[in-house]
């Protein structure tokens, strides 16, 4: 059974790493793209920003990235929503966590995931916490915030929610739902996505759906059957199944809609 399990992490990692399509679209876009450092506490947290190309102020997305750490499939969805008209901040959370003091890149794939699981729950929330007040301080941001996340980032997202009171929404794609007793903090509307085939993550919803509910919260989550965990980023590779596709389609059309709603 470890052997499976290694295997299959394994197996995940190797999609992930290649990204040559993500990289291409990316390097396509018109869009600004930038580094920036921002520091906060003693910690300088390397984030990748993306600009729309707007005449107007706009609002802002913090995005946060899958266990596998900063990507070049985060920065590609980044730049989406960019191009949806939101100016985008994806942290990387593994900045001066790796070799040398390096970020996401300094990792091998396998220890990427190893070094997010083991991330300081309270430093993720800093870090997060400082990338949000920068998306609102932006000159060319109307002060109008949102955050999203993926996979363990969705889980974070959920979390971030119980923290940040001046969210308009937060997006939940396929991550679990934090303590009970914290989602009375919650102010923002929640927004899941979940896969049909990821049990795991599934069976933590009812009960994410009932204690919102008793918290007098709102909580929205749909279910895209036949989607697998991660579909948002399988669903845009060149071998993604029809059903990956589907889901990160409908996904996206959804998305879109509740950030121009909300």
């Amino acid at each position: 059974m470890k052997s499976l399990s290694l295997a299959l992490i394994l197996l995940a990692s190797e999609a992930v790493s290649a990204q040559d399509w993500a990289k291409a679209a990316l390097e396509k876009s018109p869009r600004h793209q930038e580094w920036v450092t921002i520091n906060h506490d003693g910690r300088s947290v390397e984030s990748f920003v993306v600009y729309p190309e707007s005449k107007d102020k706009r609002p802002a997305v913090v995005v946060i990235h899958e266990i596998f750490g900063m990507t070049d499939w985060v920065e590609d969805l980044a730049d989406q929503l960019a191009a949806a008209g939101y100016i985008a901040v994806a942290p990387d959370l593994l900045s001066a966590m790796g070799p040398s003091g390096g970020r996401s890149s300094s990792f091998d794939q396998a220890k990427a995931m190893e070094a997010v699981s083991h991330l300081d729950p309270n430093q993720v929330t800093a870090d997060l916490m400082a990338a949000a007040d920068y998306a609102k301080k932006l000159p060319a941001s109307t002060g109008k915030l949102f955050v999203v996340g993926f996979c363990w980032g969705g889980g974070q997202s959920f979390r971030f929610a119980t923290y940040r009171p001046d969210l308009s929404a937060a997006f939940v794609f396929y991550g679990g739902p934090p303590e009970k007793d914290s989602m009375v903090h919650i102010v923002a509307p929640v927004y899941g996505f979940y896969a049909g085939n990821d049990a795991r993550v599934d069976a933590t919803i009812p009960d994410a759906t009932a204690n919102m509910k008793a918290a007098g919260k709102v909580f929205e989550p749909v279910t895209y059957d036949g989607a697998g965990h991660g579909f948002m980023r399988a669903g845009e590779a060149p071998d993604a199944s029809d059903a990956n596709k589907k889901a990160r389609a409908d996904s996206w059309v959804r998305l879109k809609a509740l950030l121009d709603k909300n």
